[in-house]
């Protein structure tokens, strides 16, 4: 039986990665047991330069954890070597990193399991269509691109009306 202080510790635990969870608007879970030191420092470094807290943790805390969130599905996925990646700003960050990283490593080195945003659980499947989601910024870009096209089109047509009229006139 473990001790009070053990189980008042794992409480702690818990209720912080509630607390976590609970602020992020999106998460993935991974299996990482095939990388290595190095990949894993840089994969690190990509996922804080995006936003994204990266960390291990046990199966069993981070399972109560989800349960504490209303967040339901993860049980088959919380197995294994796992990590999670929370961002409490962008929906598809941690996917768009992870998934790309995947890619790179390999199934025997890197999976994806499972994810969640704003409280949707995702499967790796899911999780893989997400990671092709282009960021909030890029997509804006995207939009404000081809708003403009249109736009300079009309403005260029108006342009050569205007100036068709005005060599009519002289």
């Amino acid at each position: 039986m473990p001790s009070n202080a053990v189980l008042e510790a794992k409480k702690a635990k818990v209720e912080k990665l509630t607390d976590l969870i609970k602020a992020s608007v999106s998460g993935v879970l991974v299996d990482y047991k095939g990388i290595t030191v190095e990949e894993d420092t840089k994969l690190r470094r990509e996922l804080r330069e995006a936003g994204v807290n990266y960390f291990v943790e046990k199966n069993t805390l981070l399972l109560r954890a989800f349960q504490n969130c209303g967040i339901e599905g993860f049980e088959e996925a919380l197995n294994g070597t796992t990590a999670l990646a929370v961002s409490n700003d962008d929906q598809t960050a941690p996917a768009r990193v992870l998934g790309k990283f995947a890619e790179k490593a390999g199934e025997e080195k890197f999976n994806l399991k499972a994810g969640y945003v704003e409280g949707e659980v995702y499967d790796a499947n899911g999780v893989i269509a997400l990671s092709k989601i282009p960021s909030k910024d890029v997509l804006l870009a995207q939009l404000v691109g081809s708003l403009q096209g249109p736009m300079q089109k009309l403005a260029a047509t108006l342009k050569a009306v205007a100036d068709k009229k005005s060599e009519e006139a002289a």
